[in-house]
């Protein structure tokens, strides 16, 4: 009984992909960027599955995960909206991008002296919103929340939310950990200032909808790559 409660438990978990920057590149030392003809590429791999892309609002709102896979990006990015948000409409697909408002306007400062790319402004984010696309939080200024005294974690975690839920108009559902990095007192932390999910990095071991698991794609994850990552995600929590 306990095998097949814990297989119950299991299933609840949806196939959610992990995206950063979609954008041409020469140096990726992070391997955040896609290219977006890969991205493309991508996209209708799913199309060709019978998949569609949908962000997590419509994700986990959904009956059932079947059939939908969650398209998420992480650190709101200006190429999100000039050139991410334009191939999803083509394929008809949503997603949520996880913006900073701390750094509305700014760049990735984190990854410095990595090359730099520039964040969404408030408009921008106001655009996408519109757009379809689900806007949620990554917190205030991109800092490992594990690492900031209990002040500063509320200001990223609840002053972010609200900040962002005035640019929208709306409520600001989902937040993503920078770096992915969490623990009990992170996790009370945004399930508290009043969020309905928040996803990790990689896979955790919590059955909690604050530490949803992702799975990362990048611009070497081609068909076969996708095939294995979508089996191993079956395996591991169906």
């Amino acid at each position: 009984m306990e095998d097949a409660a814990e297989g119950a438990r299991m299933s609840r978990k949806p196939l959610i992909w992990m995206y950063h920057s979609i954008d041409e590149y020469d140096h990726d030392p992070h391997k955040v960027t896609v290219t977006p003809d890969r991205f493309d590429r991508q996209l209708t791999w799913l199309r060709r599955r019978g998949l569609r892309g949908v962000s997590m609002r419509e994700l986990l709102a959904a009956p059932s995960p079947r059939g939908l896979v969650g398209l998420t990006f992480d650190d709101g990015y200006a190429d999100f909206a000039a050139t991410a948000v334009p191939i999803l409409a083509r394929h008809g697909f949503t997603a949520t991008v996880f913006a900073l408002p701390g750094l509305f306007g700014g760049h990735n400062r984190w990854d410095d002296p990595a090359p730099r790319k520039d964040l969404m402004t408030a408009e921008q984010v106001r655009e996408v919103a519109d757009a379809g696309m689900e806007v949620a939080s990554h917190g205030m200024t991109h800092v490992a929340l594990p690492a900031v005294d209990d002040a500063a974690l509320k200001e990223e975690v609840t002053r972010s939310r609200e900040l962002l839920a005035e640019v929208v108009g709306g409520p600001v559902d989902g937040f993503a950990y920078a770096y992915g990095a969490l623990g009990d007192r992170e996790v009370a932390a945004v399930r508290e200032a009043g969020y309905a999910y928040a996803v990790a990095t990689w896979p955790t071991a919590r059955d909690d909808p604050h530490a949803l698991p992702r799975t990362y794609i990048g611009d070497t994850t081609g068909p076969l790559m996708l095939r294995v990552r979508e089996a191993r995600h079956r395996l591991v929590w169906r």
